[in-house]
C-alpha cells in the first residue's frame, strides 16, 4: 500500500544539468539545474527563472551548453547550485575547471564534463505554465572514452540524478532492460 506523502519535486531521478554562459565581462557562469528536459530530438527546456544570471546570460549572449553532470565532479556540480552567479562573479574560477568556447555559440564548453550540448537560445517563456528557457540543440559532444561501438556508454559517463526527497545525488548506470523490445513478451 502507498503512502501519502508531502508534495514536492516528486519526478524521479531528476537529471543534474550544468549549465554554462558567459557573463557580460566575459568570465564563465556554470548553474546546477534539475529541472531541465527534451521537448523533442532538437528542443530543450531549462525551467529557470529570470533572476536566475544564467538566464540573463543566456539572454543577451543567445546560446548556453548543457552538460550532464558525472559522479567525479559532483563537488564542482553541487558548488554551481549553491553560489548565485548574481553574488559571485568568480565562483567558476574557484573550481579549478578548464573551459573552451564553442565555435557554435558564444558560450563555455566545460572541458572536464563527458557531455556537451551546445544550444541556440529560442525564447523566454514566463508566467505560471511557461517552461522558461527554449533552446536549439545545434550539437552534441561526448568524449571518446565514453564511447563503444559508436554509441554512448550510459554506465562509463557515471552521470548523476538528484533525489528531490532526500537532497542527494545517485549515479545513473547499470542496464535493467531493453527499450521498446522488452515489453514485446506481453503481446
Amino acid at each position: 500500500m502507498k503512502q501519502q506523502i508531502k508534495t514536492t519535486e516528486a519526478i524521479f531521478p531528476m537529471p543534474v544539468l550544468l549549465i554554462s554562459t558567459f557573463n557580460e565581462d566575459g568570465s564563465v557562469d556554470v548553474m546546477n539545474a534539475a529541472w531541465g528536459t527534451m521537448v523533442s530530438r532538437d528542443i530543450v527546456a531549462l525551467n529557470l527563472t529570470e533572476t536566475h544570471k544564467t538566464v540573463q546570460n543566456i539572454k543577451a549572449r543567445k546560446g548556453f551548453v548543457i552538460h550532464i553532470a558525472d559522479a567525479k565532479h559532483v563537488k564542482e556540480a553541487d558548488w554551481f547550485g549553491i553560489v548565485s552567479g548574481n553574488k559571485d562573479l568568480e565562483k567558476f574560477d574557484k573550481t579549478g575547471l578548464t573551459y573552451e568556447k564553442s565555435e557554435l555559440v558564444d558560450a563555455p564548453i566545460i572541458n572536464e564534463f563527458p557531455v556537451a550540448m551546445e544550444c541556440e537560445f529560442i525564447e523566454y517563456q514566463d508566467g505560471n505554465t511557461g517552461l522558461g528557457v527554449i533552446g536549439k540543440v545545434l550539437r552534441t559532444c561526448v568524449e571518446e572514452v565514453h564511447m563503444k561501438d559508436g554509441k554512448v556508454d550510459i554506465d562509463s559517463l557515471e552521470a548523476i540524478a538528484f533525489d528531490p526527497y532526500t537532497h542527494g545525488y545517485y549515479k545513473v548506470c547499470g542496464r535493467v532492460g531493453n527499450a521498446f523490445k522488452d515489453g514485446a513478451a506481453l503481446k
